[in-house]
């Protein structure tokens, strides 16, 4: 069922790869329930929706595309859903979730149809290549941000942190030991240096945010009830499932696009991807999408579905361990995401600087994924970029139809929002 021998790999890579996948996303155990609350949304149903919808979306991904990759509620989409769905066009959660869910159907409608595969070979391999550096510069300032090595500064945006505090002293400890372990080419560096530098953040006192946070299952089996059609036909809700819809289907596949490492998967690891984004909406959560914190298992050997489903049973676990997990610092995840982040921009190389009309866009995506903080926005503007330059060119058919659609998609989403 896996390829470990044509993938060159072992059980043991798989399984370390699929740990190190865990323990770098953990932390949306805490974050996704945090922010799904302020839609007005149960605490403890958001963190029970969170691990069964990424246990789901794991074991889909592992058996069904054999591809180690780990799908989990999507950092962004779970800001947008509360801060601009609930919050901004007034839904309620329970609208919200409904919307979530045809999202969902409509992207599982695209990805097992012919237009997936159109999709993917409309976009432009410069675009492609930028997503991934764009995402890598956007991981490793997520890290800089969690060991507090940047700040926020109210007149230079962001600045250097207090390197004298325990959890930048901590963050740069994790970072140098795991650095030595990769360069040296220990095999399980990522997860040896965070198992270590999670010691030495408790031994400084470090603690995660909602560490010792306990679960309750009472009254969560009818969250699959809760969700309310009675406003299908308001503009607000139709905005909201066509925005979700562009941004689950587009962010999906760009993440694919630049992680996986046999990019023959992508078919099957896109149909896995939908599915599992509709199962969010009944399950309680935002929509999931592929979590740029694969790459760290990717980047410990992780090949094919044994690491995602490795992620799974781990998530799966967590139900009973929520305290220990909670408790992780985030000193001791930020060395991996900077780290992962690193080698993820090496993609850069590959995008041919010859041709302003193909290079300009890419550095559109790469410079706004981390500027905007939404890996969506990013990508949208590179993609309504590409096809005017080309136009400004003269070559407009040097852009596929599909692409100039869904350039006017991005462009129109944007409008709509705009005039609300």
């Amino acid at each position: 069922m896996f390829s470990l021998n044509a993938e060159n790999t072992t059980w043991k890579q798989e399984i370390t790869a699929g740990l190190t996948s865990f323990f770098t996303i953990a932390y949306i155990l805490v974050v996704n329930p945090a922010i799904l609350s302020d839609a007005g949304m149960p605490y403890s149903y958001a963190l029970l929706g969170t691990v069964f919808v990424t246990v789901i979306g794991c074991m889909l991904i592992g058996f069904w595309a054999d591809a180690p990759i780990v799908l989990t509620p999507g950092m962004g989409i779970n800001a947008f859903f509360t801060y601009t769905i609930v919050q901004g066009l007034g839904l309620t959660w329970q609208q919200g979730l409904a919307a979530a869910v045809m999202a969902g159907c409509l992207f599982v409608i695209a990805a097992v149809t012919p237009l997936a595969g159109k999709l993917t070979t409309a976009v432009p391999q410069s675009l492609k290549l930028g997503i991934t550096v764009g995402i890598g510069i956007f991981l490793s300032f997520i890290g800089l941000q969690k060991g507090g090595l940047i700040a926020a500064d109210e007149d230079r945006f962001v600045t250097l942190g207090s390197l004298s505090s325990p959890a930048a002293l901590v963050t740069i400890f994790g970072l140098l030991l795991t650095l030595g372990l990769l360069v040296r080419g220990v095999k399980g560096s990522f997860l040896i240096g965070m198992a270590v530098t999670s010691a030495a953040g408790w031994f400084a006192g470090l603690q995660g945010e909602r560490a010792g946070t306990s679960l309750s299952f009472s009254g969560y089996e009818s969250m699959w009830r809760s969700l309310d059609f009675s406003a299908v036909l308001e503009l607000p809700f139709l905005l909201s499932v066509f925005s979700l819809t562009i941004i689950i289907m587009f962010e999906s596949m760009g993440l694919l696009q630049g992680m996986l490492p046999n990019k023959e998967k992508f078919s099957r690891s896109y149909q896995a991807s939908a599915v599992s984004a509709l199962s969010s909406g009944f399950l309680g959560t935002s929509p999931t999408i592929p979590t740029v914190e694969s790459a760290s298992g990717i980047s410990e050997g992780g090949r094919t579905g044994v690491t995602a489903i490795v992620t799974a049973v781990l998530f799966a676990l967590s139900l009973f361990f929520t305290p220990l997990f909670t408790s992780i610092p985030e000193a001791a995840i930020a060395p991996v995401l900077v780290i992962v982040g690193g080698l993820m921009v090496q993609e850069i190389r590959h995008i041919s600087f010859d041709d302003m009309s193909e290079w300009f866009p890419a550095y559109l995506i790469i410079g706004l994924i981390p500027l905007t903080s939404s890996i969506a926005d990013g990508i949208a503007f590179g993609f309504i970029a590409y096809p005017l330059l080309k136009l400004a060119l003269g070559s407009p058919k040097a852009v596929s139809p599909i692409m100039y659609v869904i350039s006017g998609l991005f462009l129109l989403n944007y409008v709509l929002l705009a005039g609300l």
